[in-house]
């Protein structure tokens, strides 16, 4: 009986340390190829007090987690977390990273058991005798592929005026700790002169380095040698600058190891002399060039055909004012303030929703299967302009008036809206640099750049109300215009089947059908109230426009965009992108061509239909064994914005080459037949 008694206790203790331990843990939560648990260093805590949190990851044996900065590839373990008001967390204590070679690509991570600790503090005056801590967490976990990975956390402690430590976890937080490297205080300096990174920290001892790791995801090289001397009692390190380098941080955190023992310092960028002129005169250069680019980008940007059906309509307008050069004058500026505000409103869109995390790009706005439809409405309303079914009146849809009749200043204004909103899709030669810049600058100089490519697409309207000599090339006014303005609705007709075709393969052939309808029913809105304008309606003729105007509206509102978003993928030739099969292909040494494409880039598709989808270059791939992945940006995809983003571009199309040995080969925005065959040649034949 004083056994089984005893038993009962011993179960009961037992129960009751298991519970303890359970409340400052979630428990393991179960991943593919990793564990993941959220851990707090109290199980009771106390207003005003600091302690610490740990995510702890455990990934298989073989597997591993990234460092802040990952190295050539993968993606930084990130936290979100969600506290109650006043309750602040610092950012992620990152433990001494491992190196992963995985030639020619090296990686910063971790194996085995890892404690990512951030500090959690209470206000002094918190009130509540609770505390919820919500975490998401996501992380990439890779062997030989990689798999991301998410999951949220819920973690309740108790608030009272005494804290209490949890010793069951004691020794977790011990081992976070002791993993993280110790804090030099030395002065520290860097520099990025000469394609190399360099930094100095002052030391009178003889710090015995033999690695180190720069947190800055894109200064060095890090699969290239690195260089560590001593110099004037000074520690120097050097490295080769990495080729996406495209702005130094005023301030970067520099671990170093030596032997079992790893240090951190906080360099400062040196702004002294010759290397900061230097720096700053290469600032101003790569302004000024991607000025200059994004001008001539925008001038080009007028011969794609994303942009030519609008265009056709500020054709009228030439026609109509040809006779009058003040009235040339106002329309062209009026047209350009239209160019230039639109550009300052996508620029501005791109800011905020980059400051705010979200991943969009360069046409982001026809990633919205709801706008593509909207804008399928519009140009087809404005061919039945022109076609001469209806003519669109000053109170209502004064936009539609502007473009269709084009008479005024506002017509000319709402053309150059339209134009830009439309030639997103197209990425011209030179916006590429010039947009990849934009986005990794202030706020001020990428509105500068933006506001530049307008300009250029609005130059050669300038300079036809401005140039005497081009003015007399325009035709006079006369019976032949109202003809031209018929012939010009075809150009917007078209342009409403390539927006259906695009939205087709964003939301599915179902939705593609309900906007037909919808088209079918802004016809008869627009027929009645041509009807009523020739006053040949009848007495309901408005009311029932309306109601049909109406259900197109509606049968807009009720689109429903399919999940996955993606169109056929049987193709023999190529397979969809990922970064895990990117990753996976270059490992094994296999030579890869990546195409970043949507369906409503323009450019896209003709350079798949004339160089890339040709027997010529299929064959070429099959000759030198290259493995072809095509990413679809049609909607928005995180980890192809993220990869864009890796070449300095925010728009597609996107092509490069990895070839065993080499550094990645950009490929020309503007393909010819023989591009893919000659670039592959040229690689193929250069020593490794």
């Amino acid at each position: 009986m004083i056994r089984q008694l005893l038993m009962v206790l011993v179960f009961l203790l037992l129960a009751v340390l298991a519970a303890s331990a359970q409340a400052v843990s979630t428990g393991w939560k179960q991943a593919p190829h990793i564990q993941v648990e959220l851990v707090s260093s109290h199980q009771t805590v106390s207003p005003g007090q600091t302690f610490l949190l740990a995510l702890h990851l455990l990934p298989q044996e073989h597997w591993h987690t990234y460092w802040q900065n990952p190295g050539d590839s993968g993606m930084p373990t990130q936290i979100h977390w969600q506290l109650p008001e006043g309750v602040t967390v610092s950012d992620i204590q990152w433990p001494t990273p491992q190196a992963f070679s995985i030639p020619p690509l090296m990686n910063y991570g971790f194996e085995g058991s890892t404690v990512l600790l951030s500090e959690i503090t209470l206000p002094a005056d918190y009130a509540g005798t609770g505390l919820l801590i919500k975490a998401d967490a996501s992380w990439l976990v890779c062997e030989e592929i990689c798999i991301p990975g998410d999951m949220s956390f819920e973690l309740p402690l108790a608030v009272a005026r005494q804290a209490a430590v949890s010793e069951h976890f004691r020794p977790l937080f011990e081992q976070g700790k002791a993993a993280q490297p110790v804090a030099l205080q030395r002065t520290a300096s860097y520099q990025v002169q000469d394609g190399v990174f360099s930094a100095v920290i002052e030391s009178k001892d003889d710090l015995l380095v033999d690695a180190f790791f720069v947190a800055a995801t894109d200064l060095v090289e890090h699969a290239r040698e690195q260089d560590i001397s001593w110099q004037d009692g000074s520690l120097l390190i050097r490295q080769p600058q990495n080729a996406y380098f495209h702005q130094a941080p005023q301030q970067i955190e520099i671990v170093l190891t030596s032997g079992p023992q790893s240090f951190v310092v906080q360099a400062q960028r040196l702004d002294v002399g010759g290397p900061a002129q230097a720096s700053a005169d290469f600032g101003l250069a790569a302004f000024l060039l991607a000025l200059l680019l994004a001008a001539g980008g925008g001038l080009i940007l007028n011969l794609m055909p994303c942009v030519f059906p609008v265009l056709s309509l500020k054709a009228i307008s030439l026609a109509n004012n040809s006779g009058d050069a003040a009235r040339q004058k106002r329309d062209a500026w009026s047209y350009t303030l239209g160019v230039l505000a639109m550009f300052a409103v996508l620029a501005l869109a791109l800011i905020g929703l980059r400051a705010a995390g979200a991943a969009v790009g360069w046409g982001f706005q026809l990633q919205n299967p709801w706008l593509v439809g909207a804008l399928a409405y519009l140009f087809f309303a404005l061919g039945l302009s022109l076609s001469g079914l209806v003519h669109f009146g000053g109170r209502l849809m004064q936009l539609g008036s502007g473009l269709s009749q084009q008479q005024g200043a506002k017509g000319s204004f709402f053309t150059g809206v339209l134009a830009v909103i439309v030639a997103s899709p197209c990425t011209a030669p030179f916006m590429g640099a010039a947009l990849g810049y934009a986005v990794t600058q202030s706020a001020p100089v990428a509105l500068m750049v933006f506001l530049a490519l307008g300009f250029g697409m609005a130059l050669p309207f300038l300079l036809l109300a401005y140039s005497r000599r081009l003015a007399r090339l325009l035709p006079k006014p006369g019976a032949w215009m109202d003809t031209l303005k018929q012939w010009l609705a075809y150009p917007l007709y078209l342009t409403t089947v390539w927006l259906l075709w695009v939205l087709g393969r964003q939301a599915g052939v179902d939705a593609q059908a309900l906007v037909l309808v919808g088209l079918v029913c802004l016809a008869a809105a627009l027929w009645l109230w041509g009807r009523q304008q020739l006053g040949q309606g009848f007495r309901l003729a408005p009311q029932l426009s309306w109601v049909f105007a109406l259900l197109a509206v509606l049968l807009l509102v009720l689109l429903q965009p399919q999940s996955d978003g993606q169109g056929p993928t049987e193709q023999a030739h190529w397979e969809p992108w990922s970064p895990a099969r990117l990753a996976e292909l270059q490992t094994e040494q296999q030579p890869v061509l990546v195409n970043m494409t949507a369906d409503w880039c323009i450019t896209c598709l003709v350079n798949e239909r004339v160089a890339l989808d040709t027997d010529s270059s299929r064959q070429a791939l099959a000759d030198y064994g290259v493995t072809y992945l095509k990413g679809d940006w049609t909607l928005r995809d995180a980890d192809i914005s993220a990869y864009l983003r890796q070449y300095q571009r925010d728009g597609v199309p996107l092509y490069v080459l990895y070839w065993p040995g080499q550094e990645p080969k950009i490929l020309p925005q503007i393909l010819t037949p023989n591009t893919l065959r000659d670039q592959l040649a040229q690689l193929a034949n250069i020593p490794k």
